[in-house]
Protein backbone atom coordinates (compact mmCIF):
# COMPACT_ATOMS: atom_id res chain seq x y z
CA UNK A 1 0.00 0.00 0.00
CA UNK A 2 1.21 3.34 -1.01
CA UNK A 3 1.69 6.32 1.72
CA UNK A 4 -0.59 8.81 0.52
CA UNK A 5 0.56 12.76 1.41
CA UNK A 6 -1.48 15.93 1.44
CA UNK A 7 0.14 18.96 0.18
CA UNK A 8 0.80 20.43 3.25
CA UNK A 9 2.56 17.69 4.12
CA UNK A 10 4.80 17.72 1.87
CA UNK A 11 5.36 21.52 2.61
CA UNK A 12 6.14 20.93 5.80
CA UNK A 13 8.77 18.23 5.47
CA UNK A 14 10.71 20.26 2.39
CA UNK A 15 10.71 23.36 4.61
CA UNK A 16 11.51 21.05 7.84
CA UNK A 17 16.38 21.32 8.05
CA UNK A 18 15.61 18.75 10.20
CA UNK A 19 14.82 15.99 8.47
CA UNK A 20 16.23 14.53 5.03
CA UNK A 21 14.70 16.10 2.12
CA UNK A 22 12.38 13.37 -0.38
CA UNK A 23 13.13 13.17 -4.50
CA UNK A 24 9.95 15.07 -5.72
CA UNK A 25 9.69 12.65 -8.99
CA UNK A 26 7.00 14.73 -11.01
CA UNK A 27 6.19 11.89 -13.68
CA UNK A 28 3.98 14.34 -15.50
CA UNK A 29 4.61 15.58 -19.44
CA UNK A 30 7.51 18.11 -20.35
CA UNK A 31 4.55 20.55 -21.39
CA UNK A 32 2.80 19.99 -18.00
CA UNK A 33 6.16 20.62 -16.04
CA UNK A 34 6.63 23.79 -18.25
CA UNK A 35 3.20 25.22 -16.73
CA UNK A 36 3.70 24.71 -13.20
CA UNK A 37 6.11 22.24 -11.13
CA UNK A 38 6.99 22.07 -7.67
CA UNK A 39 10.58 23.58 -7.13
CA UNK A 40 13.40 21.06 -7.32
CA UNK A 41 11.55 18.27 -8.34
CA UNK A 42 12.83 15.77 -11.05
CA UNK A 43 10.80 15.19 -14.52
CA UNK A 44 10.50 11.74 -15.34
CA UNK A 45 7.70 11.69 -17.27
CA UNK A 46 5.21 8.49 -16.63
CA UNK A 47 6.42 6.11 -19.76
CA UNK A 48 10.01 6.87 -19.59
CA UNK A 49 9.99 5.24 -15.80
CA UNK A 50 10.86 1.51 -15.97
CA UNK A 51 13.91 2.60 -18.49
CA UNK A 52 15.13 5.04 -16.46
CA UNK A 53 14.55 2.83 -13.28
CA UNK A 54 18.36 2.38 -12.38
CA UNK A 55 17.99 6.31 -11.82
CA UNK A 56 16.50 6.76 -8.78
CA UNK A 57 18.10 6.41 -5.33
CA UNK A 58 17.02 3.49 -3.00
CA UNK A 59 17.96 4.51 0.24
CA UNK A 60 16.35 8.13 -0.40
CA UNK A 61 12.36 8.46 0.18
CA UNK A 62 10.48 9.06 -3.06
CA UNK A 63 7.48 11.45 -3.28
CA UNK A 64 5.96 10.70 -6.52
CA UNK A 65 3.97 14.28 -8.35
CA UNK A 66 1.54 14.23 -11.24
CA UNK A 67 -1.86 16.05 -11.86
CA UNK A 68 -4.55 15.12 -9.99
CA UNK A 69 -2.52 12.13 -8.07
CA UNK A 70 -3.46 9.24 -10.78
CA UNK A 71 -0.49 8.81 -12.99
CA UNK A 72 1.76 9.08 -9.56
CA UNK A 73 -0.17 6.62 -7.69
CA UNK A 74 0.41 3.96 -10.60
CA UNK A 75 3.80 5.40 -10.69
CA UNK A 76 4.31 4.85 -7.18
CA UNK A 77 3.15 1.18 -7.01
CA UNK A 78 5.50 0.58 -10.12
CA UNK A 79 8.42 1.56 -7.94
CA UNK A 80 7.38 -0.07 -4.74
CA UNK A 81 6.60 -3.53 -6.81
CA UNK A 82 10.41 -2.93 -8.33
CA UNK A 83 12.20 -2.65 -4.63
CA UNK A 84 11.87 0.72 -3.62
CA UNK A 85 10.73 1.20 -0.45
CA UNK A 86 10.27 4.86 0.19
CA UNK A 87 7.37 5.46 -1.39
CA UNK A 88 4.69 8.28 -1.26
CA UNK A 89 2.20 9.43 -3.64
CA UNK A 90 1.18 12.70 -3.29
CA UNK A 91 -2.72 13.13 -3.09
CA UNK A 92 -4.45 14.92 -5.41
CA UNK A 93 -1.19 15.98 -7.75
CA UNK A 94 0.08 19.38 -8.41
CA UNK A 95 -3.33 20.62 -8.82
CA UNK A 96 -3.91 20.18 -5.11
CA UNK A 97 -0.70 21.48 -3.93
CA UNK A 98 -1.52 25.00 -5.92
CA UNK A 99 -4.41 24.91 -4.09
CA UNK A 100 -3.29 24.43 -1.07
CA UNK A 101 0.19 25.56 -0.53
CA UNK A 102 0.90 27.86 -3.46
CA UNK A 103 -2.49 30.15 -5.11
CA UNK A 104 0.12 31.70 -7.23
CA UNK A 105 1.07 28.57 -9.07
CA UNK A 106 -0.05 28.37 -13.05
CA UNK A 107 -2.81 25.31 -13.78
CA UNK A 108 -4.11 24.02 -16.34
Amino acid sequence: MIEQLQAEELHSWLADASRAKPLVLDVREPWEHEICSIPDSKLLPMQEIPARLQELPADTDIVVVCHHGMRSLQVAQFLQQSGLARVFNLSGGIAAWAAQVDPDMSQY
